[in-house]
């Protein structure tokens, strides 16, 4: 592997050699791509981790970790005479200068959200072509959402393409008021013997919220991982207390965590 290489040479040469059949790593050889996506999903997750704590070393060591999945996929795409990473370049390429005419072309500028509208205008044109070269059925609005999304981002992503064609609520307050409703049916599925309906009731709760979440202009996935962070920020700070006052280990009851929490979560307000 030589070290003059363009580094990009060097990842594919690199690639080429762990998989070699005769001298390359065994793990990697035995690997497809079914068992290397749920690596390329933890990569893309770790570089969003990397942003989130503002870690430039580690945003650069992630998005590496990231590429090489790109480089993986496409050497063992190359290996079945499918297509090479040279492909795969070229195509996103070729579909960024598409799908960007006002930089690329002649097509007029435009402010960010109208620039948002032709994008997903233009993406659901590439949509509609696909399937007419497929032969297959009338297409849906809801298309080519990714079923492996997190569950929040692709509920999100479904009702954007459904607000496309006018089927949204147009505001986030009778949104808020689904909620409600939801909120009452999930109640009402609590009250029944054995509960056979919980799960499906608390899933449509989970949905009305990311309607909510999406006429405010808030992306739900970052949303409820804020929620998340903070919710492990404020426990931490809360064992912290209770081992100060020799409560820790679970010694410290309802009661007296909940005060606790109250403390810290002002404590959080005045800072």
């Amino acid at each position: 592997m030589s070290s003059n290489a363009a580094p990009i040479d060097r990842l594919l040469d690199l690639m080429a050699r762990l998989r070699d059949p005769r001298s390359g790593c065994p793990w990697d050889i035995e690997q497809d791509f079914a068992t290397i996506a749920p690596y390329t999903i933890e990569e893309a997750y770790e570089v969003a981790d990397a942003i989130a704590r503002g870690d430039m070393a580690a945003l650069r060591e992630e998005l590496g970790d990231l590429l090489f999945q790109v480089v993986f996929h496409a050497r063992m795409a190359e290996e079945k005479h499918a297509f090479a990473f040279g492909d795969v370049v070229q195509a996103i390429t070729d579909k960024m200068i598409a799908r960007h005419p006002h930089v690329f072309g002649g097509a007029e500028r435009r402010d960010s959200e109208a620039q948002i509208r032709l994008w997903e205008d233009h993406k659901a044109a590439e949509r509609a072509r696909k399937l007419a070269q497929s032969g297959a059925a009338a297409p849906s609005a809801l298309d080519d959402v990714p079923l492996n999304l997190p569950a929040l981002a692709r509920a999100q992503k479904l009702q954007k393409r459904a607000s496309r064609i006018g089927f949204d609520w147009g505001d986030a307050a009778p949104a808020l008021d689904k909620v409600a409703e939801e909120q009452a049916e999930v109640a009402a599925a609590l009250a029944e013997p054995g509960r056979p309906h919980v799960a499906e009731e608390i899933g449509d709760l989970l949905f009305a919220a990311v309607n909510v979440a999406r006429l405010s202009g808030v992306d739900a996935e970052t949303a409820l991982r804020d929620a998340s962070l903070k919710f492990q920020r404020r426990f931490k700070a809360m064992e912290a207390i209770l081992r100060e006052q020799g409560k820790d280990e679970g010694r410290a009851s309802l009661a007296e965590m909940d005060a606790v929490w109250d403390l810290v979560k002002a404590a959080e307000r005045r800072a």
